[in-house]
């Protein structure tokens, strides 16, 4: 039987030491609904940026630019963010 290791033992949790690992794992295939971006709408207040998990929302001089499709998984938590008034993100179904 494997002797368990102690909570001292354990590696920290959530560090990426391979990030050339991380850029090649490009998780987009998954989503069966995406994010669409309208540039009129949006007023760069960036929650889509700060609440997007994937890190998907690409953001150049303080300002979103677009989403990066080869990492976003299609959660929606970009749309559920954007302002109720404004919906500069809305979910489409995915195009193959």
């Amino acid at each position: 039987m494997a002797k368990l290791k102690s909570w001292k033992e354990l590696p920290c949790g959530a560090i990426i030491e391979d990030m050339k690992a991380v850029r090649e794992n490009k998780t987009g295939a998954w989503r069966s609904v995406r994010p669409c971006w309208n540039k009129d709408k949006c007023i760069q207040c960036l929650n889509c940026w700060i609440f997007c998990p994937d890190a998907a929302v690409i953001v150049e001089d303080g300002k979103v630019t677009g989403i990066n499709y080869d990492y976003c998984k299609g959660c929606g938590i970009c749309a559920n963010v954007c302002p109720t008034k404004v919906q500069a993100i809305t979910m489409e179904e995915e195009r193959k």
